[in-house]
């Protein structure tokens, strides 16, 4: 596919006609949010040529959808390594959440180093 940039003038001045070639926008979840939040505020220029070159939406679903797959993965291991079981969950229930929220946040802390925040 080849782009051929055209010009209109205004004034003394000839202007590109730019356009963003996205296809339809798809929902963005959580990690795609925080992805699209990092390009913007500390990579720029990354985040103007993905725009302008129609990749960005792509990259951020594909960001989101492999960190929601690692959580998915890590979240049975984590629980499983604290001793977060069925079994605590029936007898102590405020232990077992509070077992589940710090996997949750040592599961998100990895997904953010190797996957958002990269």
């Amino acid at each position: 596919m080849k782009n051929t940039l055209t010009y209109r003038r205004n004034g003394d001045y000839f202007i590109p006609n730019l356009t963003v070639p996205d296809p339809t926008p798809a929902p963005l979840g959580k990690y795609g949010l925080m992805r699209r939040a990092f390009l913007q505020q500390h990579r720029p220029t990354t985040y103007t040529i993905m725009l302008l070159t129609g990749t960005l939406t792509a990259h951020l679903t594909e960001t989101d959808r492999a960190a929601q797959q690692r959580l998915d993965i890590l979240m049975p291991a984590l629980a499983k390594a604290a001793g977060a079981t069925e079994a605590l969950k029936a007898s102590d229930p405020m232990r077992w959440a509070g077992l589940m929220n710090t996997c949750k946040a040592q599961a998100e802390e990895m997904i953010f180093d190797e996957l958002v925040y990269k």
